[in-house]
């Protein structure tokens, strides 16, 4: 039998595991290639890529180490995942890959403690989701006349989604036409998304009261039957 121990302040704690077996691999963010330079990140992980649930995990790095700061059921596309940089617009597919998380928005208020500039969703607040727009990929007040109402999300009416939402920067600094538009980390609806990561609203609360954007916060989507995708974009 092999003794392993692990010392924390003056805590020691012993397993013992068979002969021969190799200790259990580290805290997921350590098992990939870029967590994009900050000391948060979130992991949204599927069991396989047809998979519409999994887990949202968020982790915070001190010394050196991650640690895992809380859990929660998370629901991805109704068509399950696939590679960010192949997407294609309409497919409902949460894009895989590691994403900037610029900016919070809600229709109810931010909850307290929330570091993130968060901006209030009103009656004239639409993402654009139009390849022909100059707006693509954008959140506009009012909705412009190169935007077609049936090609934007009018923010105000997904009421329960959007109680509180992250922006996932998927395709968003240089947007390529017909890959995809309006990618959150938002409240969970009736079932799977059309292409979001959602989570129950007490956990997005949570989610939003621990990040801070001075911490570079990210997101890390893929899924644990291969590694999971961290290309950046």
């Amino acid at each position: 039998m092999l003794r392993t121990a692990l010392v924390t302040g003056s805590l020691i704690v012993t397993a013992l595991l068979p002969q021969g077996a190799a200790p259990s691999p580290g805290p997921l963010p350590t098992r990939l290639a870029d967590t994009g330079g900050g000391s948060q990140l979130i992991t949204a992980v599927a069991p396989a890529p047809g998979s519409t649930t999994g887990r949202v995990t968020w982790w915070d790095r001190w010394a050196g180490r991650w640690y895992e700061v809380g859990s929660a059921p998370a629901r991805f596309g109704a068509n399950g995942l696939t590679e960010g940089a192949t997407r294609t617009q309409g497919t409902n597919t949460t894009p895989t890959g590691l994403y900037e998380l610029p900016y919070a928005f809600g229709i109810r208020r931010a909850p307290a403690g929330t570091a993130y500039v968060y901006r209030r969703v009103n009656a004239d607040s639409w993402w654009c989701q139009d390849n022909a727009s100059a707006a693509y990929n954008r959140w506009v007040e009012p909705l412009p006349a190169d935007c077609a109402p049936g090609e934007a999300e009018h923010l105000v009416t997904y009421e329960k989604q959007y109680a509180h939402a992250l922006l996932i920067a998927f395709n968003y600094d240089r947007p390529v036409r017909g890959r995809g538009a309006g990618i959150f980390l938002h409240v969970n609806g009736k079932g799977a998304t059309a292409g979001c990561v959602s989570v129950p609203e007490r956990d997005m609360r949570k989610i939003l009261r621990w990040a801070d954007p001075d911490r570079r916060p990210h997101i890390a989507i893929g899924t644990q039957d291969g590694p999971l995708a961290v290309t950046r974009y």
